[in-house]
């Protein structure tokens, strides 16, 4: 049987770094990042890519529509 897979793309420039996909996320896969966009805000990124299901509870929440899920299936 097929496992779904799913990917995480962070719009980091838009990201205000406000936290609420980490939070939001069951899996544990999103983080804040030590780096800086250009409006100085920490932004979100895939810190734990294996264990996203592609559940989209972060892009959700998101109140700046900054993220993008996408949904894979891995065979295996």
């Amino acid at each position: 049987m097929a496992k779904v897979r799913g990917a995480v793309v962070v719009n980091n420039e838009r990201c205000k770094g406000c936290e609420l996909c980490v939070a939001a996320c069951p899996s544990d896969v999103l983080a804040m990042s030590k780096h800086v966009n250009a409006k100085g805000y920490n932004y979100a990124y895939m810190a734990n890519e294996e264990a996203c299901t592609g559940c989209a509870n972060c892009a959700v929440v998101c109140p700046d529509g900054c993220i993008t899920v996408y949904r894979t299936k891995v065979n295996g």
